[in-house]
């Protein structure tokens, strides 16, 4: 029996984010599109200079924010899962 893998629901936020990479070091803005319980897509200027791990807020608070793990890049968009 083949196991089906369910995608939990994606709401669409559209609202600025900033990555934050190096413990909050180097924030670039982006655009949040689409979010759910377990990850998000993101819009930004140059998604290959970005590494593979990375945090996501909608603060330019270096504190808040969820530790995510690139899971696709397609143009300037990249889906993310949020990690602990």
């Amino acid at each position: 029996m083949a196991v089906t893998k369910k995608r939990d629901a994606r709401k669409s936020v559209q609202q600025p984010g900033w990555i934050t990479l190096d413990g909050g070091f180097a924030a670039r803005p982006c655009t949040v599109r689409d979010m759910s319980a377990t990850g998000a897509r993101i819009t930004v200027d140059d998604p290959n200079a970005l590494p593979g791990r990375l945090r996501l807020a909608f603060t330019r608070d270096t504190r808040t924010g969820r530790n995510c793990a690139v899971v696709w890049r397609r143009g300037k968009s990249l889906g993310v899962k949020f990690v602990r």
